[in-house]
């Protein structure tokens, strides 16, 4: 049967590896808190309630999708677009065109940053494998002016970067509930992850300081692998609540 993502694609190895979607998660939480669009994401009351739980949903449905078969994952894309239409319907207006493709821009780059950041540099025939599978996502969604590649990509995600992103009390509510849901030190540990991770602009809206500390730890972590301790340490660091899920998060 034919899938949404062949099984030798790049995109597979980056999103069936827990270290690598936590770090993506870490970078869409960012922005997430940034985008001039974030009310909506308020209007339900899910995010400020459980912004982990949101998160990690969005996470889930980007996940179902890449490793579903074709049929299985259309019908998760027209799923998400039916959620977000109840939305619309509810609220009585609709959810800005760029608002959608700042969400599909941010699960492209995190995507890429993630991996080069956690594995290897990816070739230019990788990077636009990646964003060749969130483009078929954006087109199944029916969202408007999308990027026709990779290179065209760069220059909208950056002017996408410039314009949609301000400091709100949204901004500040957010990260307040980053903190309060993952406890001090995972929280700091997430700080440190943005700071090495996210774009400049974004580290210059949100005051983030270069962690001196992350890239030492980070190298650490990556030699914890070769002996079988890297599970254990992220055991130690991870919330109980969602320890599963994110087991869950590897896919072999």
């Amino acid at each position: 049967m034919r899938t949404f993502v062949a099984k030798d694609s790049i995109v597979r190895q980056i999103w069936g590896n827990a270290d690598t979607v936590l770090f993506i998660f870490a970078g869409a939480a960012s922005e997430f808190s940034l985008n001039k669009a974030v009310d909506w994401l308020y209007y339900t009351g899910k995010l400020p309630a459980d912004p982990l739980d949101r998160l990690f949903s969005t996470v889930a449905y980007s996940r179902s999708i890449i490793f579903a078969d074709e049929d299985v994952a259309l019908q998760a894309i027209n799923r998400i677009t039916a959620i977000h239409q109840g939305v619309e319907k509810s609220r009585g207006s609709q959810i800005p065109d760029w608002a959608y493709r700042d969400v599909l821009f941010m699960l492209i780059d995190y995507s890429i940053r993630s991996f080069e950041l956690l594995e290897r540099k990816l070739t230019p025939r990788e990077k636009q494998e990646v964003f060749d599978v969130f483009y078929r996502m954006g087109m199944q969604m029916s969202l408007k002016q999308l990027p026709a590649s990779h290179t065209d990509w760069l220059i909208a995600r950056q002017e996408h970067l410039e314009q949609n992103l301000i400091k709100s009390e949204f901004s500040i509510d957010l990260y307040k509930q980053y903190k309060k849901h993952l406890g001090w030190l995972r929280y700091h540990i997430m700080l440190g992850v943005q700071s090495i991770l996210v774009p400049t602009v974004v580290k210059q809206h949100l005051g983030l300081n270069n962690a001196l500390w992350i890239k030492p730890v980070l190298f650490v972590y990556k030699k914890l692998k070769y002996v079988n301790l890297a599970a254990l340490a992220k055991n130690l660091l991870l919330p109980v609540k969602y320890k599963q899920q994110i087991a869950q998060l590897n896919v072999r």
